[in-house]
């Protein structure tokens, strides 16, 4: 089943801020094209291209937050996917404008989660929806706490 139209209007406070004016929610937008390597034989999207591109919009999104994974990486903390979901409803093609947005969903003791919905610039359709969910470790690879910095982030995100 298809979901609701991704309807977002820009928030005036928030430079590359969106509200989905269906469910109210606030995202993230960052904007990037497919590349003719991303598609297949079919000329398509490759399916798996679709993480890259929640990775670019998270990576987007912590950037403008002034938390780059640069930083949390210097700061030992290391956050690795431990799961993913993906939904597709329509492929993109080569050299489609697509709008990847960003939200922080969850987060637990050790354990955070992003969600995205990548829809077409020109149309606003939605063509994927999904989440990836990281645990935080250390430069060990131990579960630890989520550092204070993501907390706040996660704390201060336009709801």
């Amino acid at each position: 089943m298809r979901p609701k139209p991704f309807l977002s209007k820009p928030l005036a406070e928030h430079r590359n801020y969106v509200q989905d004016t269906n469910s109210d929610t606030i995202w993230h937008r960052s904007q990037m094209r497919t590349l003719y390597v991303d598609t297949d034989r079919s000329q398509v999207v490759y399916h798996a291209n679709y993480l890259r591109y929640f990775e670019f919009g998270r990576a987007e999104f912590m950037r403008e937050a002034n938390y780059p994974y640069k930083e949390i990486e210097e700061s030992g903390f290391i956050y690795p996917i431990i799961k993913t979901e993906l939904n597709y409803y329509t492929p993109l093609f080569y050299d489609d404008l697509m709008y990847v947005h960003t939200r922080p969903a969850t987060l637990e003791l050790v354990k955070l989660q992003f969600d995205y919905v990548i829809t077409r610039a020109e149309d606003g359709e939605i063509i994927c929806t999904g989440y990836t969910k990281h645990c935080a470790v250390n430069t060990d690879g131990v579960p630890v706490e989520i550092d204070k910095k993501t907390i706040l982030l996660w704390e201060e995100f336009p709801r």
